[in-house]
This record gives C-alpha cells, sequence and structure tokens, in this order.
C-alpha cells in the first residue's frame, strides 16, 4: 500500500566551519524555532530520531535544530564523503515516514542546563545578553550548523556553551573571542569578557 499525503523530503549538505561536522538541512521544519543538542549516546532519550542515529557506528554526536541536523563524526571515521549517502537516506525515510524527531514531554524531564529564553528573574545585564544572543549571534551560528547558549554571567564575565559545530571547532573560538566579545563589549558594557565552556 502507498501512503499519500507525505511531502517528499529532500535533504542536502553543508560543510561547516568545523571539519568533523557536517550539517544535514531538510525542506522540512523538524524541529521550528528551537534546537538541542545531543553530546553522546546516553543523552539521546528524548530524541527518537537522535537515537537511531546513533546506530551508525561513525556518528558521535547529534545536533537538532530548525531545519537541520549537525552531526559529529568520530575521529577514526576518515571521510563524510563515504558515510553521507546512508545518512542522507536514512534521514530522508525517516521524515517521509513522518516519525518523531524530538519528544517534547521527555525532554522537559531532562534538564536543560542553558537557554536564551529570557526569565522574569534575569536581572537586566543577563537580559541584554540573551537578547543579543537570540537575535544577533544565533541566526549566524545556526548557518554554520551550531548554537550557542547562555550559561552564566557574574561579574563582567560571561559563560556561552557551544553546541552542534561550534563545540570543538577551531575557529569558533575566534568567533567567541573576535565576533561575540568584541560585539558585548560594544552593546552592553557591563561585559568584559565571554568565555566558553566545553559542554
Amino acid at each position: 500500500m502507498i501512503k499519500t499525503g507525505n511531502p517528499v523530503i529532500s535533504i542536502y549538505t553543508e560543510m561547516t566551519p568545523n571539519p568533523e561536522t557536517m550539517k544535514f538541512v531538510a525542506n522540512k521544519l523538524l524541529y521550528p524555532g528551537k534546537s538541542v543538542d545531543f553530546p553522546d549516546e546516553a543523552a539521546a532519550k528524548p530524541s527518537p530520531l537522535a537515537q537511531e542515529l546513533f546506530t551508525f557506528p561513525f556518528i558521535k554526536s547529534v545536533f537538532i535544530a530548525s531545519n537541520f541536523v549537525t552531526l559529529t563524526k568520530t575521529v577514526e571515521t576518515e571521510d563524510w564523503q563515504d558515510v553521507i549517502p546512508t545518512i542522507k537516506q536514512f534521514l530522508k525515510e525517516y521524515l517521509e515516514e513522518g516519525k518523531s524527531v524530538v519528544n517534547e514531554e521527555e525532554l522537559a524531564t531532562v534538564k536543560v542546563e542553558s537557554t536564551n529564553e529570557v526569565n522574569a528573574d534575569d536581572d537586566d545585564v543577563v537580559k541584554r545578553i540573551k537578547e543579543l544572543l537570540e537575535n544577533y549571534v544565533k541566526p549566524a551560528v545556526e548557518m554554520d550548523g551550531g548554537a550557542i547558549q547562555f550559561k552564566s554571567y557574574e561579574e563582567g564575565r560571561v559563560n556561552l556553551m557551544l553546541q552542534g559545530s561550534c563545540s570543538g571547532c577551531p575557529s569558533s573560538m575566534i568567533t567567541l573571542k573576535a565576533g561575540i566579545e568584541g560585539m558585548m563589549k560594544r552593546m552592553i558594557p557591563e561585559v568584559k569578557e565571554v568565555v566558553a565552556e566545553a559542554e
């Protein structure tokens, strides 16, 4: 029996600045307006899609965002070109079948440490930092297949968490220091330094 009504999914790949990661972009929204990072298989419980991706032996971490998945390969995997067709085919079939990408209830039970959403109890500086990340930083790093999340702010120091392709990427530290730190210091005078915490 042929199922009708499901759109034909196309997947294309984009290189990221991090040679260990590849961005797989779909012509369908996977996780509209949000992103979630699964640094290892143990963390993937809230996402049926991430769980299945981790069954590929060459996948080290999975990052899911609005309309793309960024995958980090293991160091032993020589070349992305060898595995891209397999992943594209898998994602195409998975999405065409309309399977669940992220289980929100399950995700809610896992403590999400960092978010750029402004909370009522955020002080003024934190609010401005989060708005800056959301409006200026997020669109740029998403193009590169990653995310940068607010973690904490104290005494002029902003702690950020790098996810997806930004995690472990050599050029992300330059982006962080030259780009984000420079912009924050200009726009939010209270900020003295921006540092990244590894996952």
